[in-house]
């Protein structure tokens, strides 16, 4: 399955928005989940192939030919017109996604897979709790459209600077506490120092917490620690680790993720 590129737009901040369309997506099924996804397949540059192609074409060339496997978040997909719209974090010439966002063109192909997911608000919660940094902001942004209406919804988000905030919106009773980290010496804590100092939500919360490995397990120790939210209730994913690139950070995740989940 793959896209041809309709339109790019920078949302704000390092989040990039490509909408794809074209007879590549008919066979395209959303999924339930706020936090959709999509495995992207990023071709290298010199690479012998091109879009669309077939997995046993690609899976014995060298490394440095076959393409780079990213989970990249649904923002939407339009029915009617069959157009699916992805947000990527794109920081400068760093890394396969985001360059690729901010430089495709029109025209350009996109082989993906899927679509996965796993959360999506309760709709027996009597409150909502979401927490990440740009690379959680597509998903939470789908999240706070789905919860019930005038139900209470706190967002706890980190970006750069206020160039990074955008405009949130939800039927919900919506709250929204921007984080910069710019000019931050240790922004593990961000994120979890904010959580920390908001009134504690009444009732029983549905909580999202995802975006960089450290924050998010320092944010997980605070909301569970603090009886914020029931853990059956609580979605936690480091999607990245400050200071290791996406091959790095795979190779450790596993670990990260099982010492984590241990600490409470």
């Amino acid at each position: 399955m793959y896209g041809s590129v309709i339109s790019t737009q920078r949302l704000g901040g390092d989040l990039w928005r490509v909408v794809l369309g074209g007879e590549g997506l008919s066979e395209f099924v959303p999924s339930e989940f706020a936090d959709s996804y999509v495995n992207c397949s990023f071709i290298p540059e010199g690479a012998p192939y091109g879009v669309p192609f077939e997995t046993d074409q690609v899976k014995d060339l060298p490394r440095e030919q076959r393409p780079f496997p990213r989970r990249i978040t649904v923002r939407h997909w339009d029915e009617d017109s069959r157009q699916l719209t992805l947000d990527f974090v794109a920081h400068g010439d760093v890394g396969h996604a985001g360059v690729w966002a901010r430089t495709a063109a029109a025209g350009d192909l996109l082989q993906l897979k899927g679509p996965g997911g796993e959360y999506t608000p309760h709709p027996e919660a009597d409150a909502y709790l979401f927490v990440g940094d740009e690379s959680a902001l597509p998903a939470i942004s789908v999240a706070c459209e789905r919860v019930p209406a005038g139900r209470p919804v706190t967002v706890v988000a980190e970006v750069d600077s206020a160039d990074g905030e955008l405009d949130l919106s939800s039927p919900g009773d919506l709250t929204i506490v921007w984080v910069h980290r710019a000019g931050v010496d240790d922004p593990d804590r961000l994120l979890a120092n904010a959580i920390a100092s908001l009134p504690h939500q009444q009732g029983r919360v549905s909580a999202f917490v995802h975006g960089e490995a450290m924050e998010t397990r320092l944010a997980r120790r605070v909301v569970l620690r603090q009886g914020r939210v029931d853990r059956e209730l609580l979605s936690c994913s480091p999607y990245w680790r400050r200071g290791l690139d996406d091959e790095q950070w795979r190779s450790v995740k596993k670990d990260f993720v099982r010492q984590s989940q241990a600490e409470i």
